[in-house]
């Protein structure tokens, strides 16, 4: 059976068509070269890229496996701007689904003629329309048109590609004799293009996962229920890497079967054998697979995978994100101080890990309101607004005036004595506050001068910390308060209590929402609530993370349970409370200075940097530094800031902790000061090894020096470096960043014991170290800006 006759009577006539038609333009226009002369001159530069591949994406595998058979040369990479997998060819995007990106691999590279070129689009609209949409017809029909190994001309095309992939989707079981057999002729290719596109997957655990859950169905069916993920990395690496959890719910599922009483597997060890035999000894990815306990099944992975895994990503100069199943907006409601105080070290935890939790979700590729709501408005500013008339008369004449508050702690102290000490003066207070919300121009003026004052010593915190969050506070809200009490009144939902308190009962929560006070004023649920409508419907947020105290987690609960109640949830949007525990003194109370006043979070930062700079002037004087006089302060602001960060940051967030100036900047354990002198370290050896053995780290890249681990400590730090994008996968997931400080620290860790035990300058492996070591420096590089913490060059 010929080619054409594999294909519908329609479909022949329709290819007919467009050749005729085609060669009677070219007959017309001889000086246009024919289109079977277009498609045979190969086209390799520039370079295509493959953005996004992931393991279980039938689009990557057939991009690849096209790739491979055509000889292109194609380099994986990483686009924020989609979710799904995507082609470029120099700066171009090649748009379409996976057989569009096929078939310009193949297009451009092939040397078929116009009929063979008509016949597979002819078999990729097949493929797209009939066998993925209705598999037992297409199989059905497929089985009839195979005469031959290939479906067009004499040797493998695009078509049998796509073809191919997309049967490697379908339980084998059902598919007929002869497409059993056609399967069977190129399963060795397939198994190769997978085994590219593992190394494109930047997630370990996703490569280990689909390679045993396919292994599993194929022994055991496809209606076999799995969990979510069955395999994981072991906790102790000389057992192996990773270790497959999946024999004891498949024997489970085998016990259900009829006949499982005379199986050849009674027991989930026999289920681990099974799965161990069908791996087998010469796996391209796996290797070292044993049984261990009940039915673990324990593996290494092979070093030549991690060698072209490791090469995937090295010359493109970052390590690639996992990819994402969509773009969110996202808002993060972080650091929150209140107008007319100064932020003290209870600000520091929301601060830095907002900071550092945008940063993730940013780098990631999703939109981020990085949100300051601030406490700008309430009965407090009565009495600061009265304190200010009279303690600052001069400066309320002036126009564009800012008071000079320099202790804007003290200010509040003050205020709030004279208003619990003096009647007349809580008197007046309480008549400004009307007067605030009604709108008085006076009252509304030195509220903003309150304002305007507290921004500049929240900015002395910020920069220090290089944080970006833009203000809106609670007197944005506001005005949208009412509407909200009114929605919730029209839907029936709302409760008047005794007093006239306006209340939201919701479901399974002991306290209702208090929408209005008794005595017309709002509080934190009634902002809250109205701050929440907004971000879900003006900002269009999908994902909402609030970040305060472990306090407050009710709260948000209360919050969060209202807005589903009344329906603002409807469109899957995720909302999340991140909790933290306190920060404490060494006597485990929270911390606070020796006169027992709250530290100013200015304060505590810079006395981080003064008590660095120290060390930094000692080790200069030891002649310990390569650095200058001048370069301290730099250094040690780089430094004293970033141990602050760390030292929160590496822990879970609802714990509390400690706060030890010793521990933090100590150079020895997990601190920022040990991984910032360990990165140091390997760039000094790049250093060297370009001024007293001319050889550049940035020659090797741009000559694309492969990556060969030959020895143990390698193997380690390559793994090491792998795990980076499961690792970001598991933040992205509970936006937890101590997920990053562990990979950073233990990656650090692997990379001392590799220099340690391989010697890298003069060492015949030398180019291929310095590569090592540039990968690990790229890796902390990218964890440091993740977690906020500036970069040093030399100590």
């Amino acid at each position: 059976m010929s080619e054409e006759e594999g294909l519908s009577k329609g479909q022949q006539k329709k290819m007919q068509k467009k050749a005729e038609k085609a060669q009677a333009k070219n007959n017309h226009k001889a000086t246009t070269p024919p289109i079977a002369e277009a498609v045979e001159t190969p086209v390799f530069s520039p370079k295509w890229t493959l953005l996004n591949a992931s393991m279980d994406d039938p689009a990557s595998l057939k991009v690849l496996w096209t790739a491979h058979h055509y000889q292109v040369p194609l380099v994986s990479g990483v686009t924020t701007t989609s979710r799904h997998a995507v082609l470029q060819y120099g700066n171009e995007k090649v748009f379409g689904g996976g057989n569009a990106m096929a078939q310009a691999i193949a297009f451009a590279a092939s040397k078929t003629t116009f009929s063979e070129q008509m016949m597979m689009e002819e078999w990729l609209e097949w493929e797209r329309t009939v066998l993925r949409v209705d598999p037992a017809t297409g199989l059905a029909h497929l089985a009839q048109s195979l005469s031959r190994p290939q479906l067009v001309g004499a040797s493998v095309t695009v078509a049998d590609i796509c073809i191919l992939t997309t049967l490697s989707t379908l339980p084998v079981a059902s598919f007929p004799p002869e497409v059993q057999q056609y399967v069977h002729i190129h399963q060795s290719a397939l198994m190769t293009a997978q085994k590219a596109l593992a190394c494109f997957e930047p997630r370990l655990s996703k490569v280990v996962d689909m390679i045993f859950d396919k292994i599993i169905r194929q022994l055991f069916g496809n209606d076999i229920a799995l969990p979510g993920n069955i395999t994981q990395a072991c906790q102790n690496t000389q057992h192996g890497d990773f270790q497959c959890n999946a024999a004891m719910p498949t024997f489970a599922f085998l016990k259900k079967q009829p006949g499982s009483s005379s199986s050849e597997y009674q027991s989930p060890q026999d289920v681990a054998q099974a799965i161990v035999r069908a791996v087998g000894t010469d796996h391209p990815i796996l290797m070292d697979l044993q049984v261990n306990g009940p039915g673990f099944v324990l593996c290494r992975l092979q070093p030549a995978f991690l060698e072209q895994h490791i090469n995937g990503w090295l010359f493109t100069g970052q390590l690639p994100f996992p990819p994402i199943s969509q773009n969110e907006i996202c808002v993060v409601d972080f650091s929150s101080p209140n107008i007319a105080k100064e932020m003290h070290v209870g600000h520091l935890r929301s601060t830095i890990i907002g900071e550092s939790v945008c940063r993730v979700l940013e780098a990631a590729g999703h939109y981020v309101h990085r949100v300051n709501h601030v406490g700008d408005w309430g009965t407090q500013f009565g009495m600061l607004i009265q304190y200010l008339k009279e303690e600052y008369p001069q400066v309320i004449a002036q126009d564009g005036a800012l008071p000079n508050i320099s202790d804007l702690t003290e200010f509040y102290k003050n205020a709030k004595a004279r208003f619990d000490a003096d009647a007349d003066f809580k008197k007046t207070s309480q008549t400004n506050v009307v007067e605030l919300q009604s709108g008085d121009p006076q009252c509304l003026k030195i509220w903003k001068m309150l304002c305007d004052v507290s921004r500049l010593e929240f900015e002395k915190v910020y920069q220090r910390l290089d944080v970006n969050v833009k203000e809106c506070g609670e007197s944005f809200y506001n005005p949208k308060i009412p509407a909200v009490i009114e929605e919730f009144e029209k839907a029936g939902r709302l409760s008047i209590e005794e007093g006239g308190a306006k209340c939201v009962f919701v479901e399974g929560m002991k306290v209702p929402l208090m929408l209005q006070k008794s005595d017309g004023g709002y509080g934190y649920d009634s902002t809250d609530m109205a701050a929440l409508k907004y971000r879900l419907f003006e900002l269009k947020a999908d994902r909402i993370i609030a970040i305060t105290d472990l306090g407050q987690n009710d709260h948000f609960k209360l919050v969060f349970a209202g807005g589903k109640e009344i329906g603002w949830l409807q469109n899957g949007q995720r909302l999340k409370h991140i909790g933290f525990g306190t920060v404490n003194g060494e006597d485990g109370k929270r911390f606070k200075t020796r006169s027992g006043e709250t530290v100013r979070l200015v304060d505590l930062l810079d006395e981080s940097v003064s008590r660095m700079e120290s060390k930094l002037r000692e080790r200069i004087q030891e002649g310990k530094a390569n650095i200058t006089e001048e370069e301290v302060h730099e250094v040690a602001e780089a430094i004293g800031y970033g141990a602050v960060k760390y030292y929160d940051l590496r822990r879970n967030p609802t714990s509390s902790y400690k706060f030890s100036y010793d521990e933090m900047l100590s150079t020895s354990g997990d601190t920022a000061v040990y991984l910032l002198y360990a990165r140091v370290r390997l760039e000094s050896i790049a250093a060297k090894a370009k001024a007293e053995f001319n050889v550049d780290v940035e020659d090797l890249l741009r000559q694309q020096h492969p990556v060969k681990i030959t020895h143990p400590s390698e193997r380690n730090l390559v793994l090491h470096l792998q795990k980076y994008a499961d690792v970001m996968e598991q933040t992205l997931d509970d936006l937890y960043p101590y997920h990053i400080c562990d990979y950073v620290y233990k990656l650090a860790n692997a990379a001392s014991e590799f220099v340690t035990k391989c010697r890298v300058l003069g060492d015949p492996e030398m180019s291929n170290r310095l590569l090592l070591c540039h990968a690990t420096t790229l890796a902390m590089h990218q964890c440091f800006d993740l977690l906020g913490i500036r970069h040093i060059k030399r100590i």
